[in-house]
């Protein structure tokens, strides 16, 4: 499909696979663009609402309203990353009155490239179970406190009180117990992470997210799973990075082989 050919006929809103980690929705202007994560939650990682081609939102508009490509509004991803970031769910309006007028008299679009992330928190002395039908990547971690409500049942408010409370080897310890792997699983505990703050009571974050891989056989050396690829005549990306996107996944899959 032309993503010139998607307009207000079918919603004005759709989406597709950048890799098997990171999604762009692209909504036409006077539409809603609706992200979801089921089960997960959503992080935002760039997002433009403007122009950048005279397809994309073009069917049903005059030229004059698609001349100008280099139109693009400055607050996108901060406007779109305050409303989403962290939700499972989140609506915005691809319009003037949210993301003001960076182009005069052009039809425009929202893109939005995100992720959807799995995060679970794990109380002190209890056991962190990340499960992944693929591949495990972490994406962050902390052990300590942030907060007086986060596993806070039964505790006293004396092993509550301090909420700067940061293990800094966190990432560290996580990602090399568990990155790779199909599934992982690690004690919440001073003996893995260190007591980075005496008498508190302590809690894991994990942030994550299940990465694909190449699958190779004699008969298709190269199957594509690990980035999954639905090609429009005016992708956002251009041959030039997508011959290196498919050059990291093969050499993804060796290291992942070796």
């Amino acid at each position: 499909m032309d993503p010139s050919e998607t307009n207000g006929e079918v919603g004005g809103s759709y989406s597709w696979c950048l890799n098997c980690c990171t999604l762009c929705s692209v909504t036409c202007e006077g539409f809603q663009a609706n992200l979801q994560c089921e089960g997960q939650v959503l992080v935002i990682h760039g997002a433009n609402y403007g122009r950048r081609d005279k397809t994309t939102c073009s069917a049903g508009r005059p030229a004059s309203q698609l001349q100008v490509v280099q139109c693009s509004s400055q607050t996108s991803t901060n406007v779109v990353a305050e409303s989403c970031n962290g939700k499972n769910s989140c609506t915005i309006s691809a319009s003037n009155s949210v993301f003001g007028d960076p182009c005069v008299g052009t039809y425009k679009y929202l893109e939005v490239d995100y992720t959807c992330q799995f995060q679970t928190v794990t109380c002190e002395e209890s056991e962190a179970n990340l499960q992944c039908g693929e591949i495990l990547v972490i994406h962050r971690a902390d052990y300590g406190r942030h907060d007086q409500t986060t596993c806070s049942n039964l505790q006293p408010h004396c092993r509550l009180r301090d909420v700067q409370c940061s293990s800094p080897e966190s990432i560290e310890v996580i990602a090399a117990s568990c990155n790779g792997k199909n599934s992982c699983n690690i004690s919440a505990s001073n003996s893995v992470f260190g007591n980075p703050c005496f008498g508190t009571y302590k809690y894991l974050e994990v942030d994550y997210t299940c990465q694909c891989k190449y699958l190779i056989t004699e008969e298709n050396k190269y199957k594509k799973s690990y980035y999954v690829f639905i090609l429009f005549k005016d992708r956002l990306q251009d041959a030039e990075t997508m011959k290196q996107e498919e050059k990291d996944a093969k050499e993804f899959n060796l290291r992942i082989k070796s």
